[in-house]
């Protein structure tokens, strides 16, 4: 398969992903009745059951090529992915309000993006400013639509809560650059095994959750409430760590770090549409103009990223000569 095709199909797997993750934003809609820490220990610990089981026949051969090193990897990029994140998200949210958390979350795309620009070989910050200031664009629409909807301004703990929301920000930053050097130095393993291997670990850490999630706001509930609540954070954790991870490692090694990053703006294009779903209403003009944006920069770095025939023949001639 020639780059550009490889480069399309890794863009095929980021938008699943994003399509996936974007159902994230819908589960506490869903279980309002829970605390965001229930329902991080409860979707943590289903991703992490889902992963022994889908691993086991596999187990064995792996655990033998694993080293100290890896298995260390694993748990700083569950800590930082998984665990770490949801909880300075929600912290976030709960503390300094929506509209800001998702502003300055929106910046995931663009950190990731500038982070990989300094890998060598990487495509140059002045090909990809086009898509960078799309992105930007994008986002502060977004930003702008949050802000302008928001009722009674920032909380009293506003400044904790942006401190949590940078954190955030840091932290999935800091794992999908990680996460995806990894993949590459692990080319033994295929990019679903090693989504498996996070799922272990990471339910293997929310374990630590659960007294805190029990003890921290803890109020009685009914049958139904408990069964609907196993059932969303089972499927967040299917639909979401299993399949959208794996998507997501997939999409990692068919494309170089600084396209990786503007992948990520679909999950937030995904989360908004399933938002005007449940909301039952269209778009806004700000945020149809987002869309558009994030759809643009997404193009325009495809295309800073491709590579055309001629030249792959050219340098393929060179160095064989």
């Amino acid at each position: 398969m020639t780059s550009n095709g490889k480069m399309w199909v890794g863009v095929g797997f980021g938008v699943f992903a994003g399509a996936l993750w974007g159902l994230v934003f819908l589960a506490p809609q869903l279980v309002r009745e829970f605390t965001p820490l229930q329902l991080a220990a409860a979707r943590y610990l289903a991703y992490g059951l889902f992963a022994v089981v889908l691993i086991a026949p596999r187990w064995r051969r792996l655990v033998r090529v694993l080293g100290r090193r890896e298995w260390w990897a694993l748990v700083w990029l569950s800590l930082l992915g998984n665990i770490i994140y949801y909880v300075l998200l929600a912290s976030a949210v709960q503390l300094g309000g929506i509209a800001m958390t998702s502003l300055i979350i929106g910046f995931l795309p663009v950190a990731v993006t500038l982070v990989g620009s300094r890998d060598h070989g990487a495509t140059p910050l002045s090909r990809l400013a086009p898509s960078l200031l799309l992105g930007t664009a994008g986002i502060l629409c977004i930003g702008w639509q949050s802000l302008g909807s928001a009722e009674g301004g920032v909380q009293a703990g506003g400044w904790i809560g942006l401190a949590c929301a940078i954190a955030a920000l840091a932290s999935w930053s800091t794992y999908a650059v990680v996460n995806a050097r990894w993949l590459v130095r692990v080319h033994h393993l295929s990019s679903h095994d090693w989504n498996l291997l996070t799922g272990v670990v990471t339910g293997g850490l929310a374990l630590l959750l659960l007294p805190p999630a029990l003890m921290i706001g803890a109020h009685s509930h009914g049958t139904d409430e408990w069964l609907r609540f196993a059932a969303v954070a089972a499927g967040v954790a299917l639909f979401a760590s299993i399949i959208g991870n794996a998507c997501w490692n997939r999409m990692s090694r068919l494309m170089p770090l600084t396209l990786v990053g503007q992948m990520i703006l679909f999950e937030t294009l995904f989360a908004l549409l399933y938002g005007f779903l449940w909301e039952s209403r269209l778009p806004t003009t700000l945020e149809s103009v987002a869309i558009v944006l994030v759809v643009a920069s997404v193009l325009a770095c495809v295309s800073a990223h491709r590579t055309r025939e001629g030249d792959a023949v050219v340098s393929q001639t060179g160095a064989g000569s």
